[in-house]
């Protein structure tokens, strides 16, 4: 009886070593993608934080604990694959939560070391949610001297601006180094807004009068004020005050996000 023999067409062939390299190239990948992940230790955290358009890079990662004697935070920032880690933490429990700009902060994530704690940023509903956690530095800039043509000062009965203030850099010397910012930090939420706890008044300019007086160092704080042509200066910090405390303060739609994007894991900062 005659043998039937039977050959497989060369498309078949084709289609079954495109198959097999196709395994290969999988498995390949997998292990790449596997030897990329996040690495982590017994005392680290680490993950991946993403946003609606994917990783995000650049972006703050936090950890605090007060489980120890003293309040503890680490900070490191993601790199350009949304990874981070947060190497070397004391052993006790975490919030762990993502900050950045164009983002307001995430809600916070209970863990301990030695986890993978994948983190979702928050997009900024508006400007004025997203600058609350620009720096300091940032919300002085917003403060506007008087223009460089009205110095020097012509005093109570001209502009305002005392007699002995020779120029524009003269005057932001004073508010600066050479006096607010001597006993403490100008553009913080405490010092750009006014408390609600010092009370009511019928203007920012009445509520700098009165701020100004506070504490124990009230009375060099009216001295810096007056030695710049007290009424002026007043109207200055209110002008600033008002447009830090309205609804999209000037100037905060720049963009900021990923400015402190990275290739290396893990960058430490320190956001304000």
């Amino acid at each position: 009886m005659p043998r039937t023999i039977r050959t497989l067409h060369p498309g078949f062939l084709a289609a079954g070593f495109a198959l097999i390299v196709a395994s290969s190239l999988a498995a390949t990948s997998g292990r790449q993608t596997a030897a990329e992940a996040v690495r982590i230790d017994a005392d680290d955290i680490g993950g991946v934080v993403t946003g609606p358009k994917g990783p995000e890079a650049g972006v703050w990662v936090i950890a605090e604990t007060t489980g120890l004697p003293t309040r503890f935070v680490k900070i490191v920032v993601t790199d350009d694959r949304g990874r981070y880690v947060l190497p070397d933490l004391p052993k006790a429990d975490y919030d762990v939560w993502v900050r950045g700009y164009g983002l307001v902060d995430s809600p916070k994530t209970k863990t301990a070391p030695g986890k993978i704690v994948n983190l979702t940023a928050v997009v900024a509903p508006n400007p004025r949610a997203a600058a609350e956690i620009y720096p300091a530095g940032y919300w002085l800039s917003l403060l506007a001297p008087p223009g460089k043509n009205e110095f020097p000062g012509t005093g109570p009965s001209g502009n305002g601006i005392a007699p002995n203030i020779r120029s524009q850099a003269e005057w932001l010397r004073n508010i600066k180094s050479g006096g607010c910012t001597a006993c403490h930090q100008l553009g913080t939420k405490g010092t750009r807004e006014i408390p609600k706890a010092l009370g009511t008044f019928d203007s920012s300019i009445a509520a700098w009068d009165r701020r100004i007086q506070s504490g124990q160092a009230g009375a060099d704080m009216v001295r810096t004020i007056n030695g710049l042509g007290r009424d002026r200066a007043l109207k200055q910090l209110a002008d600033w005050t008002s447009n830090a405390m309205s609804s999209s303060p000037n100037g905060t739609g720049r963009t900021q996000r990923r400015i402190c994007t990275t290739k290396s894991l893990p960058i430490a900062a320190i956001p304000h």
